[in-house]
């Protein structure tokens, strides 16, 4: 960095990254940042150019599930304060709903793998549903994105099940974090920004990626690589 260049510290970015195999391709770009360590993993401190000034952008190993997704988030919430949360990632899609490589800008999220047999269902999936106050945002994205909800639960996409969350929740893709994340978020009055890509096109027929690992970090790498790029442009926004 030239001495010339500034370094803002007024605003504070703190990106989640969530699955395993999506840190380690965000770990290998930032080669050079110090690792630290969490009760969830890993995290570091680097620096990123917006607009002419090097911004600090703090990312951070959440851990895969809801569970370490809802935990990490409001451990990141106590210790940074973060004006803006980012939650960057990869998602499953829908057989005919979008395409394998789309970038959906989540505007809504929905917990749906939850089982009630003693009141009606309604309630605990609008507990569980949370909309993000993206008014911040111009339509000015940096990026062709897809402005759509994303589901969440604690395991991959169900081909069984494809047609029916088209259906029930008018669904285009799904992933495992991202409704915890936002979850926290909103309760803690913290602007949230949660960008997925799509790694791989689940139908009723089958998962692309199912059965073939390495199909789907090749994917994974192509996508993080890409909303790391972005990233810069998306900040600028806020």
């Amino acid at each position: 960095m030239n001495k010339s260049e500034v370094v803002n510290e007024n605003l504070t970015f703190v990106v989640i990254i969530s699955a395993d195999i999506e840190w380690q391709v965000v770990r290998d770009l930032f080669r050079q940042g110090d690792i630290c360590t969490s009760p969830y993993g890993e995290w570091m401190d680097t620096q990123l150019e917006i607009k002419g000034t090097h911004q600090k952008v703090t990312f951070f190993q959440g851990g895969w599930g809801k569970i370490a997704a809802a935990a990490s988030a409001q451990y990141v919430i106590d210790h940074w304060a973060p004006d803006l949360l980012l939650n960057l990632g990869t998602c499953g899609g829908f057989e005919g709903q979008i395409n394998k490589g789309s970038i959906i800008l989540v505007e809504k999220t929905i917990v749906y793998d939850i089982l009630e047999q003693m009141v009606d269902l309604g309630e605990p999936l609008a507990h569980y549903t949370t909309n993000l106050n993206l008014s911040w945002l111009t339509d000015d994205y940096p990026e062709e994105v897809v402005r759509t909800l994303l589901i969440s639960a604690d395991r991959d996409l169900v081909p069984e099940e494809i047609d029916s969350l088209k259906h029930k929740f008018n669904a285009v893709a799904g992933d495992w974090e991202s409704g915890a994340i936002a979850y926290v978020a909103k309760r803690n009055g913290t602007k949230c920004l949660i960008l997925r890509g799509v790694t791989d096109i689940v139908g009723s027929s089958g998962g692309e990626a199912y059965g073939d690992v390495q199909a789907f970090i090749r994917s994974t790498k192509d996508i993080l690589e890409q909303l790391v790029k972005t990233l810069p442009d998306w900040l600028a926004l806020f």
